[in-house]
């Protein structure tokens, strides 16, 4: 077999990287010519041989033409040289025929190697990597299709297996995105998202929030075993009342006023949970992982499975069990004798608004003066009063719904009740020795010594000055609430302390050893950081579907209130909206200044908006 020339002589074809270079000078270094011109001393090792020459011109390398597939036919499998092989291809030898060829070498489809020694690959090889060729050059050309669909917001069917990827990032499941950088988009959940409406894979008013945190999203579905043969005290015949926001759903709770031989007594009577939970088992297991019913606009995300809610929710059956709260009002507003009895009760639901109407008349009057003492004692000791706007979101046929929600005197006295009964029950379990969470928050400073703030940035500022409430295993003051000790027990269908607090009490009505202190508070600990997301997913929620009622209204007007002042900008409160928002405001501000508002701008995937002031 010929070999290759090695050693370059002048006027001699050599490769010069990738290139094609012409020898112009032979010395200690050799000196080639490249296209256009320009020259270079390189050392020998630097280039390899294609062409002994003469070479008098780069210009000479002319594009041409061959017989490669044949040449590759007639050598496959074996081993030849760039002579050789540039022979075959054009039944000469030339310089510009050797650059021809070696352009189609370095290819590596037919031939791979050097010029001295190129291997001929086989057929099978051949084949295989054209296919791998035409798959890839079919792949880039789907990929640039696929972006094209996207950018002209497009997609189709088959694009939204592909959107997976943007959904997780924009779900906050994922930190990359291939497609989100083709597009030339920082890799961000909220690039994510807005890429994910612009393209019509997501509606532009989806709530991404609840995935985003973490949330469970879907109802358990586990089976509900059938309500335990027990004793339960009759009480069917006091009138009990549900007292709820219209179009509740899990009604938990029920009132009801006892004349006796010693006096009133008030029975706060509670969906009996734990007689379908127990402290072992799925549904507790299920219930602790979610810590807490998830409310959104869009509905209820129960804790527990829906049929829990269907057999116990109070007045949603003819007559339906409860535990029951039942305890007379001491000297000084404390809640003493309690008593707690596995109860039937017989169960009318109201409305706040509805009992608003009654609020003068029995059994509501009696109920207030029952709870006008306890509500004195909590004001003494300085129980936080904030008066800031709330309103209730929902969003129903596609249509987003928000009411104000008016500071009803029923709406007090429900609350009232609910934490007189707080109340009773922590000083039971503590003096039985029952291992319970309680409820506790520390007295913040107050923005004026010891008054109580009267207007909106006042109750503003106030508000956050205290700190969360937290769960504990020994009982220690609850300042916001103005009550020396709480344990929250009114609400088992929709939080889990209350369920853990019922289990400890049921297992003491039977006799039974309840869980440990150490116990309760691991169990607490877990569904407090499953809650936490709850809470978090709720407040973003709301927030995202009330912009999306601002972007319906481009043209909105309406009024705020400062309530905080920076050097830069306000903090403005929309009472009709209780939005919060940052405004720069032309003139000097003052606090409590009400101010004119505009709509400028609506961004849903950063969950802001942009308002002027007119």
């Amino acid at each position: 077999m010929p070999h290759q020339q090695s050693i370059p002589q002048s006027d001699s074809l050599v490769l010069y990287k990738l290139y094609p270079a012409r020898v112009v000078a032979i010395g200690e270094k050799i000196e080639i010519e490249l296209e256009g011109g320009q020259k270079k001393r390189v050392r020998p090792k630097d280039i390899e041989l294609l062409h002994p020459g003469p070479l008098r011109s780069l210009a000479e390398l002319t594009p041409c033409r061959g017989e490669i597939e044949e040449a590759w036919s007639l050598l496959e499998g074996g081993e030849t040289d760039l002579k050789e092989l540039t022979e075959l291809v054009f039944d000469c030898y030339t310089p510009a025929g050797c650059w021809a060829v070696w352009q189609h070498v370095a290819a590596g489809v037919h031939f791979t190697g050097s010029p001295a020694a190129i291997q001929v690959r086989t057929r099978e090889a051949v084949e295989r990597d054209r296919a791998e060729r035409e798959a890839k050059a079919a792949a880039e050309a789907d990929w640039r299709g696929f972006l094209e669909r996207v950018r002209l917001a497009r997609p189709a069917p088959e694009d939204r297996e592909r959107l997976l990827e943007v959904e997780r990032l924009a779900l906050g499941q994922g930190e990359r995105s291939r497609i989100l950088q083709a597009l030339g988009h920082q890799e961000t959940p909220q690039n994510a998202h807005r890429a994910l409406v612009d393209c019509g894979y997501w509606p532009g008013d989806y709530n991404p929030y609840p995935r985003r945190v973490g949330a469970v999203i879907e109802d358990p579905t586990l089976v509900v075993p059938a309500l335990p043969e027990e004793a339960r005290l009759d009480l069917t015949h006091l009138s009990a009342y549900a007292i709820d926001d219209e179009g509740n759903e899990d009604p938990d709770d029920a009132l009801s006023l006892e004349q006796g031989p010693e006096g009133e007594r008030l029975w706060v009577h509670v969906a009996d949970v734990a007689a379908l939970v127990s402290p072992a088992g799925e549904l507790e297991r299920e219930a602790r992982a979610r810590g807490a019913n998830l409310y959104l606009p869009e509905g209820i995300v129960n804790m527990l499975p829906g049929e829990v809610t269907t057999r116990l929710g109070l007045g949603l059956q003819a007559v339906s069990p409860a535990l029951s709260f039942g305890f007379r009002c001491g000297p000084s507003g404390e809640p003493i004798d309690l008593r707690v009895e596995r109860t039937w009760i017989r169960v009318e639901r109201l409305t706040y608004e509805a009992v608003e109407g009654r609020i003068e008349a029995s059994p509501f009057a009696a109920m207030n003066a029952f709870l006008a003492p306890f509500r004195a004692r909590r004001e003494a000791r300085q129980a936080a009063s904030i008066d800031l706007p709330e309103v209730s979101v929902r969003v129903r046929d596609g249509r987003v719904l928000i009411r104000p929600l008016a500071r009803l005197r029923s709406r007090a006295l429900v609350t009232d009740a609910m934490l007189m009964a707080g109340e009773a029950t922590a000083t039971f379990c503590r003096e039985q020795g029952i291992p319970i969470p309680y409820a506790c928050q520390p007295a913040p400073n107050a923005p004026n010594g010891s008054e109580a703030p009267l207007d909106l940035a006042g109750m503003y500022a106030y508000r956050r000055k205290f700190k969360p409430t937290r769960l504990v295993r020994e009982p220690e003051p609850h300042a916001g609430l103005g009550l020396p000790l709480y344990t929250r027990a009114t609400s088992p269908l929709r939080r889990y302390s209350d369920l853990i607090v019922h289990q400890q009490l049921r297992a003491w009505l039977r006799g039974e050893a309840p869980l440990g202190a150490d116990e309760v508070m691991l169990r607490v600990a877990e569904a407090d950081t499953a809650s936490a997301l709850v809470r978090r997913a709720e407040r973003l929620s709301n927030q995202h579907w009330k912009l999306v009622h601002l972007q319906a209204q481009r043209d909105w007007r309406g009024e705020g209130v400062v309530v905080e002042i920076d050097e830069h900008k306000c903090t403005v409160l929309i009472p009709e909206l209780a939005l919060e928002t940052r405004v720069r405001v032309r003139h000097e501000a003052a606090l409590n200044a009400r101010v004119r508002l505009a709509l400028r701008e609506v961004d849903l995937p950063e969950l802001g908006a942009i308002f002027a002031t007119k």
